[in-house]
């Protein structure tokens, strides 16, 4: 083959240090925002991202000659500095450690799509600690709970 084709549709998840809710109306858009760009910037394509006070889901098509970790390290490490040079927050702002990762194919993308789009209907009902918890469970990911989550100080 003379070409690379490519159709890699991933979720990326990641929450606020201590899962602090410091993603209040007033920068979120903006957060998001630059979260959407630095993804395009890398080469991968944006479909959407959304989150609530505390984490943040990114669905989008992932670029093969960019690795999911190089992507992540990018995404979180520009966009917390780009919150604090800016002051977007009220306190010095640092994403937790780690992340998840979820694979799609084509067909699940609308739902996928959807689920993003009404974060903040979905948290009414379900925290980020169950939802997340959810997703490994959902995907058989093999977790030790008291490794999950960063505790608060």
């Amino acid at each position: 083959m003379s070409n690379t084709f490519h159709q890699v549709y991933i979720q990326a998840v990641f929450a606020v240090k201590y899962r602090e809710a410091l993603i209040t109306n007033e920068c979120k858009s903006k957060i998001l925002s630059v979260i959407g760009n630095l993804i395009n910037e890398t080469g991968c394509k944006t479909i959407i991202v959304n989150g609530v006070e505390d984490h943040v889901h990114c669905l989008l098509s992932l670029k093969p000659t960019i690795s999911v970790s190089e992507l992540m390290k990018i995404v979180k490490g520009k966009s917390s500095k780009f919150i604090n040079d800016h002051h977007l927050t009220t306190h010095k702002f640092a994403w937790q450690e780690g992340y998840g990762v979820f694979s799609y194919s084509k067909p699940h993308i609308d739902a996928v799509y959807k689920y993003i789009a009404n974060q903040e209907e979905h948290h009414k009902k379900q925290n980020f600690k169950d939802e997340y918890s959810s997703f490994l469970d959902k995907y058989n990911v093999k977790f030790d709970k008291k490794c999950l989550f960063e505790n608060l100080i």
